[in-house]
């Protein structure tokens, strides 16, 4: 399975100490539409425009390690799926809570009852998708 990572996850060292042995490896670069990177206390996305990262392949164990990392499981970043342009596949992308990681602008989601209903929203608006990059 692919993840689109734009972040501290886009240095291979960092990767290798998260996901220990479980499967990884990159896949080349990638741009997701739809959403753009803000700074903060960690990199996140918002809706509009496009960021530029890689594609990793990774089994479920990895998957489960970088879930952790992420801080899914405490709320910190939700794991949506994406559509991954010309292919069936989508590919999970991580996007962290605004109001959990000082950022230094304002970000605007639509109005939706969860967080991750808000972001796929956004995504759906935008017609949001990941293209490979050569």
């Amino acid at each position: 399975m692919y993840v689109f990572v734009y972040g501290t996850l886009t240095d291979p060292v960092r990767v290798e100490s998260v996901v220990g042995d479980g499967r990884c490896e990159f896949d080349g670069p990638a741009t997701l539409e739809g959403l753009h990177r803000v700074e903060g206390r960690y990199p996140t996305l918002a809706p509009g425009g496009s960021v530029d990262g890689r594609l990793l392949d990774v089994d479920d164990a990895a998957l489960e390690r970088l879930d952790r990392y992420e801080g899914v499981d405490t709320g910190l970043y939700v794991r949506l799926g994406v559509p991954l342009a010309d292919s069936d596949a989508s590919v999970q992308v991580y996007v962290g809570r605004p109001d959990r990681l000082g950022l230094g602008e304002r970000v605007e989601w639509p109005d939706e009852a969860t967080f991750a209903v808000r972001v796929r929203t956004a995504l759906e608006r935008s017609n949001g998708m990941v293209h490979r990059r050569e």
